[in-house]
């Protein structure tokens, strides 16, 4: 069963990409995007960059639904994501979406492991299956000691990293990550960076994350540059870190 899942799971991201259309958000009236179109191809990886307030975070959170664009389109396979309500759009999340945040928003009550196996018991595995893999990903990722620990009994740097097992536990088709190094030093931001692009090759998933460093943009294969709402720059990147 597990290896059909899989199966299954690859087929479906293997079928399906991302289309930003022409898509404009403002904030108060000011304007911080302001046109853009793109096409992200399913398992790509993407690094969006840009300097403080050109909107690469904005659009981030556009593309995941967790902000509706003023004008335009965002589309998800057949799913136009921009026009889902809220109980859809959260539904579609959870389904699709893997997401790492600057601040890690993990759950304050809960354990690492807990927190990491929460989106797939959410999504119907079984406790045991859920906290199993839970364990299995902190371990990976250097962890292990850690996993009966809150939030508030670790380093910023350990709770972002408990935030990347959350969002890559349950194999995504795609993961958004906003600045998924920053809280990390150079050392343990490589580590981190090597199994993240490792995790998702292996699961067919897509990878878009904001970053401001350009050693953490060439993991990724593909480089955007914001720059006052429209995109400036967008290339192909010679070869990932390895």
């Amino acid at each position: 069963m597990k290896d059909h899942n899989a199966q299954q799971s690859q087929r479906r991201h293997s079928q399906t990409s991302l289309v930003v259309h022409d898509i404009t958000k403002s904030f108060a009236s000011t304007p911080v995007l302001t046109g853009i179109s793109l096409d992200i191809r399913q398992g790509e990886s993407v690094a969006v960059m840009g300097p403080s307030g050109s909107g690469k975070s904005t659009l981030l959170h556009c593309m995941s639904g967790v902000l509706v664009p003023d004008d335009g389109e965002i589309r998800y396979g057949d799913t136009v994501v921009s026009r889902l309500n809220d109980a859809k759009g959260s539904a579609l999340r959870l389904r699709e979406f893997g997401f790492v945040f600057q601040d890690g928003q993990l759950l304050p009550e809960l354990t690492a492991q807990e927190n990491v196996a929460l989106p797939a018991i959410l999504q119907g595995t079984s406790r045991k299956r859920a906290y199993a893999d839970a364990a299995d990903m902190l371990k990976r990722l250097g962890l292990g000691k850690l996993i009966h620990r809150r939030p508030g009994k670790m380093s910023g740097g350990q709770a972002q990293r408990v935030a990347i097992a959350r969002a890559i536990a349950a194999k995504p088709a795609i993961i958004f990550a906003d600045e998924p190094t920053g809280a990390l030093d150079q050392s343990t931001g490589h580590e981190v960076m090597q199994q993240l692009i490792a995790i998702t090759e292996q699961a067919g998933s897509t990878l878009v994350m904001v970053t401001h460093d350009q050693s953490v943009a060439n993991w990724c294969q593909r480089r955007i540059e914001i720059r006052d709402g429209i995109i400036h720059d967008d290339r192909m990147l010679p070869g990932a870190v390895s």
